[in-house]
């Protein structure tokens, strides 16, 4: 798809589809709780709904991406939404724990088709001096989702005291309705023109069409790779765990953890589109993560240690203006910018993958924690360490880039 004025369209579309799809993520963490005191769960086993999930997400990210990249990117995404709609419903219905647990794969691996085929077509619509715009208003669709879930388990589940089920079983219409905008409205061609940066254009030119695999595979896109991780990880510990933190460990009303936690995603939307603009201006990618991680990680250890609600809230917001929502727009330019056209859903999909490896293990990992500790600390505390990692990562990242500028 050329750079065209039909980019906000696919914008507004991408924006959309992930508010259904991260409204789909953050729902369950409000009802934890209910699950798990109706089907007699640990923490562990708790973290384990989530978890499986992003092995479905996580498992499926690479042959998506290289699937969209052979056949075709809109059909992908429309069997995507159908199968997540399915599986939303079998999500809410399901009668036991192991059929929770196979309904959430199969959510998965049904979103699983999304992140790179919608930011393969979204990076190549949209002009290049936009990229990082575009890019964050897409993301935005993650925090609106993000809060939406929040709000929808906690105030139907919770706060009406139905159960909890029936957040599920509302979010399949939105799915069905995502299928059908984007058989209608979305308009796929193949790439032409653009700019795709320096490392496409050497790797076009020394394969053409048939660009291997481990043309995505280069110093400076696995840096970006492991940044991915290292946000990701605070983040999806977060995603999942914090209305239960919120609600027993800080005495929060559960009609009103939704509510809470919602200032992360709410504080990022501003932030995100701001340090995209900033760096569509300086076509600088990597360096702002060289402050916005570390302040990621003092947010994380903020909502661990803060006293009072005051500090809670005001470590939740730094958190949302400086964490993963943030971060996530700019590397994914730097991936479309860095990466061969003929192979941008691959790249973005490794790119996603190593985000979910992140997603896979930070929510079962967090349940083992708090049984082996009693409370969530030392998973906080693990958290804001992989970020001060990405921030090391970031200082070796952007001292390349900057040689390269």
């Amino acid at each position: 798809m050329r750079p065209s004025r039909d980019w906000r369209l696919v914008v507004a579309l991408g924006c959309l589809g992930w508010t259904v799809l991260y409204a789909g993520r953050s729902v369950l963490s409000p009802v934890l709780g209910a699950i798990g005191q109706e089907w007699g769960l640990d923490p562990s086993r708790l973290g384990l709904l989530s978890s499986i999930f992003f092995v479905g997400y996580a498992g499926l990210q690479i042959p998506a991406g290289m699937l969209a990249d052979r056949v075709g990117k809109k059909g992908i995404l429309v069997a995507g939404f159908a199968l997540f709609a399915v599986a939303t419903v079998l999500r809410g219905l399901a009668p036991s724990y192991g059929a929770a647990l196979a309904a959430g794969l199969l959510a998965g691996l049904a979103q699983a088709t999304y992140y790179a085929t919608m930011f393969s077509i979204s990076s190549s619509a949209v002009p290049a001096a936009r990229r990082g715009l575009g890019s964050a208003i897409v993301y935005s669709g993650m925090a609106l989702g993000s809060s939406g879930g929040y709000l929808l388990a906690s105030l139907v589940a919770v706060g009406l005291g139905w159960t909890w089920r029936t957040p599920f079983l509302v979010l399949a219409g939105p799915a069905v309705v995502m299928a059908g905008l984007f058989a209608l409205l979305l308009r796929e061609r193949k790439r032409v023109g653009g700019a795709p940066g320096p490392a496409a254009e050497a790797g076009r030119h020394r394969t053409g069409t048939g660009t291997p695999f481990r043309a995505v595979v280069t110093p400076r896109l696995l840096r970006a790779y492991l940044l991915n991780f290292c946000s990701l990880y605070a983040f999806f510990m977060l995603l999942t765990w914090l209305p239960y933190y919120l609600e027993f460990e800080r005495g929060v009303a559960g009609s009103v953890s939704g509510v809470v936690a919602s200032l992360i995603p709410w504080a990022s939307i501003p932030s995100g589109l701001l340090v995209s603009v900033l760096s569509d201006r300086t076509r600088g990618r990597v360096g702002p993560l060289r402050w916005l991680l570390p302040g990621a990680a003092v947010a994380v250890l903020g909502i661990a240690i803060g006293r009072g609600a005051v500090a809670l809230y005001g470590a939740l917001i730094l958190y949302g203006l400086l964490g993963k929502s943030t971060t996530d727009p700019l590397l994914v330019a730097e991936v479309a910018e860095h990466a061969p056209a003929e192979r941008s859903a691959t790249a973005l999909a490794v790119l996603n993958f190593a985000g979910m490896v992140a997603s896979v293990l930070a929510p079962y990992v967090t349940g083992l924690l708090i049984q082996a500790f009693g409370d969530m600390r030392p998973a906080f505390y693990l958290a804001a360490a992989i970020l001060l990692v990405g921030f090391a990562v970031s200082l070796r990242s952007a001292g390349k880039s900057e040689e390269q500028h």
